[in-house]
């Protein structure tokens, strides 16, 4: 038996990989990168293309194997409107289509597919369990909606498959948005909020993402999804505020008018000048907090780390490559999860 992880060479698969192969189990990583991390001494590696059909079913998969999908394109760095579909459609779609309908041809039967929080879009109920209405603002929610429905497919079909919804995962090696705002701290400008900042918001450790993965698999594959999110998410204002004052920064925090923000950030998207994608400006001022219970009872699980240490974390990370003079910000592709 072993853990075939589509998308391992990525933000979360990495984790998940070394985490399993320092546990004793075979791992094999199917990506289309291959970076150089030293688990790749005991973890073995195979190309593999999600968007292509032919590439995954080259993967090989025994019946008794465990597969994870944690390949995906993700919301940074922010598309042009007409250029998000077939940013994200074909990895975080059609590619686990392609996965889902490999692994059931291989005769393998549980799969671990991780989607995000953005399925839910606007707050109809707080905090929001996995009951949440599923009705997503854009096409990186619609591309994850979407595969939640292929998934459900696939389970009537016979795949047991655990659904996971990250809120914004942090960790070493992705900054995302979070280079803006770092960097307007570092310069110190102001910092502008949507809203007046008196919301939470909710991260998630890319080290906590890897252990529900494994937990998932230790626990069965249970049919069901799973919010993933930190315990008692401070307000924005504080969560930057701890950050400008811990950095040094004389930057001061903007509040601002919600909805003018949103109009014209929503302006300039139309223009094809987008500053954000709308399914982070939209849900920007609410109180967006996702119900995690479910994944505490049934995997014995909590989260490791608070919001502010990883934020602080982050700006660490970005502080050291701006120092080492290497190049920070957000406009790489970070592919997979």
């Amino acid at each position: 038996m072993k853990h075939v992880i589509f998308g391992g060479d990525g933000f979360v698969g990495r984790f998940l990989a070394k985490d399993l192969a320092e546990r004793g189990e075979k791992v094999l990583v199917a990506d289309i990168n291959k970076s150089d991390l030293p688990h790749y001494a005991t973890v073995d590696h195979v190309h593999c293309d999600v968007t292509n059909s032919a590439s995954v079913s080259g993967v090989p998969v025994d019946g008794d194997d465990m597969v994870y999908n944690l390949s995906a394109m993700m919301l940074s760095p922010i598309q042009k409107r007409i250029d998000r579909y077939p940013f994200f459609y074909p990895v975080n779609t059609f590619g686990a289509a392609n996965i889902m309908a490999h692994t059931a041809a291989s005769g393998a039967s549980q799969l671990v597919q991780y989607t995000t929080d953005m399925v839910y879009g606007k707050t109809v109920k707080t905090p929001q369990d996995e009951s949440h209405p599923i009705s997503p603002l854009g096409h990186y929610g619609g591309s994850k909606a979407e595969t939640e429905a292929i998934a459900d497919d696939w389970r009537m079909r016979g795949l047991k498959i655990t659904i996971v919804r990250p809120r914004l995962i942090i960790g070493p090696g992705r900054l995302g948005i979070l280079g803006k705002l770092f960097k307007l701290i570092d310069m110190n400008l102001p910092v502008p909020m949507i809203g007046s900042g008196r919301n939470p918001y909710q991260f998630i450790s890319v080290y906590d993402c890897a252990e529900v993965a494994r937990l998932a698999w230790e626990h069965g594959v249970p049919n069901k999804a799973y919010n993933l999110g930190s315990d008692n998410p401070p307000p924005v204002r504080k969560l930057l505020g701890d950050l400008i004052r811990s950095a040094g920064s004389k930057s001061i925090l903007l509040p601002t008018p919600g909805f003018a923000v949103k109009w014209t950030l929503a302006a300039l998207d139309q223009l094809n000048m987008p500053l954000m994608d709308p399914e982070q400006y939209l849900i920007a001022d609410e109180y967006c907090v996702r119900d995690t219970e479910a994944a505490k009872r049934d995997f014995g699980w909590a989260p490791k780390y608070r919001d502010e240490d990883m934020l602080q974390a982050a700006y660490a990370e970005y502080r050291k490559a701006r120092d080492s003079g290497l190049a920070v910000g957000n406009s790489t592709v970070v592919a997979a999860e």
